[in-house]
């Protein structure tokens, strides 16, 4: 049985980001679910747009967790950093070798701050590489000016319009760059 993998909604988050994974890991087969920080399962993106999550964090254990995907947006990406129990499930998740992954401004707000990128090549939303590599904790080596970098167990991308391509490595991570083919050339995308 494959692992769930989850993508953390909270206030503010990218809707493009959090929804082109969703709907490309449904396609791919790949277990996926929903997850609501701050408390109430609707959660309003930052352009407005409410979405009913699957799940409370408060209500999950991650012990047994596939991928841990953070979307970006702003003030989302703050929401998601400025909460215990995240940031706690995230820490302990790359501990025990777990997947992450990360978008947009989440890269360098989220994961950067929690040492997740240490010694790793990343790429983030433009303006964000300065809190990427961030020198006052220990960030990524590298901030990379790419779509999508991968790099061990960590994924980050740079932006709304690279959704699609870090959804597909996603798929390609949990399962295989096969699937992640079949999948882009069903939405008549070019890798």
């Amino acid at each position: 049985m494959e692992k769930m993998n989850y993508v953390f909604l909270a206030e503010g988050f990218e809707e493009i980001e959090a929804l082109t994974v969703v709907d490309v890991l449904v396609r791919a087969q790949i277990p996926v679910t929903t997850v609501a920080v701050g408390g109430k399962l609707e959660v309003a993106g930052a352009h407005g747009i409410v979405v009913k999550a699957q799940a409370l964090l408060e209500d999950l254990d991650f012990a047994g967790a596939g991928t841990l995907i953070c979307p970006g947006g702003l003030p989302g990406a703050s929401n998601l950093a400025e909460d215990d129990s995240l940031t706690s499930a995230l820490t302990e998740h790359a501990s025990r070798g777990g997947h992450i992954a990360a978008i947009c401004a989440a890269p360098a707000v989220v994961l950067a701050p929690l040492g997740l990128v240490t010694d790793r090549r990343a790429t983030c939303y433009p303006g964000f590489e300065e809190e990427l590599v961030g020198t006052y904790y220990k960030g990524a080596s590298e901030a990379v000016d790419a779509r999508v970098v991968v790099d061990g167990p960590v994924i980050t991308s740079n932006g709304p319009a690279s959704a699609i391509e870090f959804a597909l490595a996603i798929v390609e991570d949990i399962k295989d760059a096969a699937t992640a083919d079949t999948i882009a050339a069903g939405m008549l995308y070019t890798r």
